[in-house]
């Protein structure tokens, strides 16, 4: 792996090394807010995304609280938002988006390093996550696809929620637990296999894939939910 100041060079030098995407013009222009603190990044995210077309950068944000003032103005399709944020952190901070604009899709930036922390995101409402080195390309690639209602899903996260799910089996009075072919599907992802190779084993097709992936999604943020909503009842005082 490598040290952290490399893995966001890349992302600090888009202002100076990238060229307008060639991808094809989106119906419309995909608003996109960026909550990250470091300034060197933000800046180049935001220049890259105002250089890329059929993207808008319209707001450029510090921190959750930040962002939150100017989201109810203006606000965005897709939030791209790190992890580790003064203040709340990129965690605490997807829970209260979601919940204050359902709409909005969240995207984590963040490093290798960091899969728990990106598994309690996605928990939280996100729909999927960056890697600060990736590709400008790759970049605006993953915000389409959130944009589109894809939810990217690595072999990491697809492991950790299936034994999420294999856990709380006891729970499972609570909210709906996984389909047979979901559990399939998330298997496949675990074994490194892409959505069209996943879709020719199960006999389906990539949109029936992303279709499943979307269900297992909602059905963990509804699990989460509502198992927060248990404990608070816990709590709550006889």
């Amino acid at each position: 792996m490598r040290p952290r100041s490399q893995q966001d060079q890349s992302l600090r030098s888009s202002s100076n090394n990238h060229s307008m995407s060639t991808q094809p013009q989106e119906e419309r222009v995909i608003r996109v807010t960026i909550i990250e603190d470091d300034d060197e990044i933000r800046t180049g995210l935001c220049w890259l995304l105002n250089h890329s077309e059929g993207f808008q950068c319209v707001a450029a944000c510090r921190s959750c609280a930040d962002a939150m003032r100017g989201i109810e103005e203006n606000t965005p399709d897709v939030i791209l938002m790190d992890i580790g944020l003064p203040g709340k952190s990129g965690i605490e901070c997807v829970q209260v988006i979601k919940e204050n604009f359902p709409r909005v899709e969240v995207l984590m930036v963040t490093v290798y390093s960091e899969e728990e922390k990106v598994f309690q995101s996605i928990r939280n409402g996100a729909v999927g996550y960056i890697v600060k080195n990736v590709s400008s390309e790759r970049l605006l690639d993953s915000i389409r696809e959130a944009y589109r209602g894809g939810v990217p899903m690595s072999p990491e996260i697809a492991r950790k929620v299936i034994g999420y799910f294999r856990g709380n089996s006891g729970s499972s009075g609570l909210t709906a637990s996984l389909s047979q072919r979901e559990t399939e599907v998330l298997q496949c992802l675990v074994d490194g296999q892409s959505y069209k190779s996943i879709a020719e084993k199960l006999f389906i097709s990539v949109h029936t894939v992303r279709f499943h992936l979307h269900n297992i999604y909602e059905k963990l943020h509804v699990r989460s939910r509502a198992e927060l909503v248990a404990k608070a009842v816990q709590k709550r005082p006889v």
